[in-house]
């Protein structure tokens, strides 16, 4: 009996032990995984706090000068039209000006001159344009989040992505120009951190660009010119979220990638290449400040594609 009772003591400590042993392993794990989200929420805090103030510094830096040239440009194109039509009005006049300025307007190839100026100033205004778009693009890029979320325009978030990830997307000796091909529904403006976001778009267009370039490896000019790289962009409204998704048409995953894509360090590319942190951050942004969801579709030889879903609707 003494035995039996000795046996029923042990096992209950050995089932109690177990249990303080299994309690405390799920306490330990719940710290990590905590831990981790704080450190992802530190490393993404002072990231966008990093990129945010450069950012915004460089797009005011470039606005003031280029709206001084654009402004400018207006007048010179004025001028010069008229100057040339005041030429152009003695040229009729006086037919024959002498050989002094006949001399001049041969070498100095006038008629080319005068076809060519507009097109030159013309040109001017389309580089003018261009920065100016650039610095908008970074301005909405940048946006101060503030304690509380904002109205914004989730398009123009992408549009802005897309800009400052313009020298990536254009051909190069390499490759032809990485197509995009956009196809946005009428979708509201919805309450968020518009800059987190814009991250979320960032490191998912990034990973689209670097997984098209690595199925570029093995193929010719000619052959991805015949299938181009492309990535398209589409968005909808459903059951009270908006629905933006990414898809490119690379070479896939597998399916034990696909199930650790949004692990903590994860990551398929080369030392230096990829910290394993980029898509980590877009869950945590996504599903945790936006209580939305962030999901990834893909299988080997059909391309990937990143659904990022927000809530219409400011969550409670």
């Amino acid at each position: 009996m003494a035995r039996v009772k000795v046996h029923l003591k042990l096992r209950w400590f050995s089932q109690t032990l177990e249990e303080q042993v299994k309690q405390r392993t799920l306490e330990l794990q719940n710290a990590l995984e905590e831990l981790k989200t704080s450190q992802l929420q530190l490393v993404h805090s002072e990231k966008m706090s990093t990129l945010g103030q450069l950012v915004a510094g460089v797009a005011h830096e470039i606005n003031n000068p280029i709206n001084f040239i654009d402004g400018n440009l207006r007048y010179i194109q004025d001028y010069g039209k008229a100057l040339i039509e005041h030429l152009q009005l003695y040229r009729e006049t006086f037919p024959n000006p002498g050989d002094g300025i006949a001399t001049h307007a041969e070498s100095i190839d006038l008629p080319y001159i005068l076809e060519d100026f507009p097109k030159t100033i013309q040109s001017m205004k389309l580089g003018s344009e261009r920065i100016r778009s650039i610095s908008r693009s970074l301005t909405t890029f940048s946006r101060n989040d503030l304690s509380n979320r904002v109205l914004f325009d989730i398009h123009s978030g992408i549009d802005s992505t897309l800009v400052i990830l313009r020298h990536r997307l254009k051909g190069n000796p390499d490759r032809p120009e990485i197509k995009i091909i956009k196809n946005y529904g009428n979708i509201p403006e919805v309450r968020c951190y518009p800059s987190q976001l814009n991250q979320v778009f960032m490191n998912i267009l990034s990973n689209a660009i670097d997984a098209l370039e690595e199925s570029d490896r093995d193929r010719s000019y000619e052959d991805i010119e015949a299938n181009p790289n492309e990535i398209r962009i589409y968005s909808t409204c459903k059951e009270g979220y908006i629905s933006v998704s990414f898809k490119d048409n690379g070479v896939g995953m597998p399916q034990e990638v696909q199930t650790c894509v949004f692990d903590y360090l994860f990551t398929t590319k080369p030392v230096g290449k990829g910290t394993g942190l980029g898509l980590s951050i877009s869950r945590t942004i996504v599903e945790e400040k936006h209580r939305g969801r962030l999901c990834c579709y893909s299988s080997p030889g059909c391309g990937t594609e990143f659904t990022v879903e927000i809530p219409i609707s400011e969550p409670e």
